[in-house]
């Protein structure tokens, strides 16, 4: 169930990690998901929301992780995972791409919280809601969405703008757990909330 209100100048879409390498793993045949989260930032700047998009950058060697980091130790050790996050690949999907005024966060934690100034931003705009989209289901939008729960946002999860390699996972997590946390709602609900008819 969508909130009763909403207020988008205290809001924030969050777009996170939907950089052109994610995207062609997570999602290769399926630009879908891409066009839709970028309606959503198109209607959501219009609106008023302050949009952040949170990136996933390291730097040469890496040193900002530990190898006893299971998930990300991986990349500091091949320099072709390291690749894989610079370049090209590293960037900003074309259809989701900054637009004069947005904010960008690069991270090197699965949480767009961790080691970044996503916090200071968001209290400097007075923002309480955020709006949440991204890749992957079980990374970045769950452990970004726990964070700013126990930190009282008000928060909203696109469901049909992220995405999973394990789409049962994705399903769980969507139907079942982040629930818990947050109102999760598809992009034509969102957009509705914006008072935007949906295509």
């Amino acid at each position: 169930m969508a909130p009763s209100s909403f207020d988008p100048i205290h809001a924030s879409l969050l777009s996170m990690d939907l950089q052109a390498g994610i995207v062609s793993v997570y999602v290769p045949d399926n630009d879908d998901l891409v066009a839709r989260a970028g309606t959503l930032l198109q209607h959501g700047r219009r609106a008023g929301i302050t949009v952040i998009h949170v990136r996933v950058g390291f730097r040469p060697g890496v040193p900002e992780i530990h190898p006893r980091n299971m998930l990300l130790g991986a990349v500091k050790a091949s320099p072709e995972h390291q690749q894989f996050f610079a370049g090209a690949s590293g960037a900003i999907h074309a259809a989701v791409a900054p637009e004069q005024g947005d904010l960008v966060v690069t991270k090197s934690r699965v949480n767009a919280f961790a080691g970044t100034d996503l916090a200071l931003l968001l209290r400097a705009r007075d923002i309480d809601t955020l709006v949440l989209f991204g890749i992957a289901t079980s990374g970045v939008v769950l452990s970004t969405a726990l964070h700013a729960a126990d930190a009282d946002y008000r928060l909203l999860i696109v469901k049909d703008c992220c995405a999973d390699l394990d789409e049962s996972v994705h399903s769980c997590l969507i139907e079942k757990v982040l629930p818990r946390y947050a109102t999760v709602l598809s992009s034509d609900e969102f957009l509705s909330m914006l008072g935007t008819q949906p295509n």
